[in-house]
């Protein structure tokens, strides 16, 4: 695991690289009582000639430090950031897998280390990097998932942390994600906490929904939505093979109403762990129905193809998102 310490009085210090161990804390370790913590995932991929790559680390290290801000703890620039993952992986490189849909997953996360009981920001925080092989998101081994839609919790309201990653959003959807998992779904789908209307992301990923005239559609970033990075990639991959993307709001009563009609052909979620997954059936609490056919649509699959080819390195990088490690 890679480590770097930070104090108010000296900043970042004490940056290094050990062997995979226990962290020893207090139990007044601040991050125990007032939950200053932020995480990021990432994923190392091994080409088929070998080589090692991240996809975007950037956009990574940029979203850590927005994150940090929110949550009021000391931003790791972004080259501090990229070397200690770059570091950790060269030396893991044998744990990047070669089998299709594996990968090494990357977790960086910082959290507050000081040891007192008040109500203020640390000034005390220790910044870590962990990795491990990871194989597809959903175990089910369907090419579309199932997901509940929540009508009683919400995720993040306006003002809160929703655009934050950090741990407290996702302690918050657990009991969401568990009702999904009784109604025999894979994944919850949150709505806005103002009226309980708008659909707004899963939960663990952002949405898109595919129109019969070709088009994307995707909840905007409103401050209650996590920016995914993958969202971001979907939608410039998009507009390059000239599919419309609009960015707006969209109610699941009109999800209901245009998978009902055919108006949605495809709807899929998409998220770093996730990649790009098909949403074949929406349970909620007055009923169910099925996007499309129920299965997998071309525009998904094409878009999947598209990005997952770009981080393996089977397709050309016209973006500049592959990172060479190795």
């Amino acid at each position: 695991m890679a480590t770097i310490r930070w104090t108010r009085d000296i900043g970042w210090h004490d940056a290094q690289i050990e062997a995979r161990r226990p962290f020893e804390i207090d139990p007044a370790c601040s991050v125990l009582h007032y939950a200053q913590e932020i995480f990021e995932g990432m994923k190392a991929y091994r080409s088929k000639e070998g080589k090692i790559s991240l996809f975007r680390p950037l956009a990574n290290a940029q979203r850590f430090r927005e994150s940090a801000k929110r949550m009021s703890m000391p931003q790791l620039p972004e080259a501090t950031f990229i070397q200690a993952v770059e570091k950790l992986v060269d030396i893991d490189q044998a744990w990047v897998p070669e089998t299709e849909g594996s990968s090494l997953y990357i977790r960086p996360f910082m959290f507050a280390s000081e040891n007192f009981l008040g109500v203020r920001a640390s000034n005390e925080y220790t910044f870590c990097v962990i990795a491990c092989p990871v194989g597809p998101y959903f175990k089910s081994g369907r090419s579309t998932v199932k997901v509940w839609v929540s009508d009683e919790y919400t995720r993040a309201g306006r003002g809160g942390t929703g655009a934050a990653k950090c741990g407290g959003n996702y302690a918050a959807s657990l009991i969401a994600q568990t009702e999904a998992v009784t109604k025999g779904c894979d994944q919850v789908v949150f709505l806005d906490a103002t009226t309980n209307t708008w659909i707004e992301e899963l939960g663990g990923m952002n949405v898109f929904f595919v129109f019969d005239d070709g088009s994307l559609r995707t909840p905007p970033l409103t401050g209650t939505i996590l920016p995914g990075i993958t969202r971001a990639s979907i939608i410039e991959l998009a507009k390059a093979e000239g599919i419309y993307v609009n960015e707006a709001p969209y109610s699941f009563g009109q999800w209901r109403a245009d998978a009902s009609s055919g108006r949605v052909k495809e709807t899929f979620a998409c998220g770093t762990a996730a990649a790009v997954t098909a949403i074949g059936h929406v349970r909620y609490a007055k009923g169910e129905f099925n996007v499309g056919t129920g299965d997998e649509g071309p525009v998904t699959q094409r878009i999947r193809n598209k990005l997952i080819g770009i981080q393996r390195g089977i397709s050309a990088d016209t973006f500049g998102w592959v990172h060479h490690v190795t």
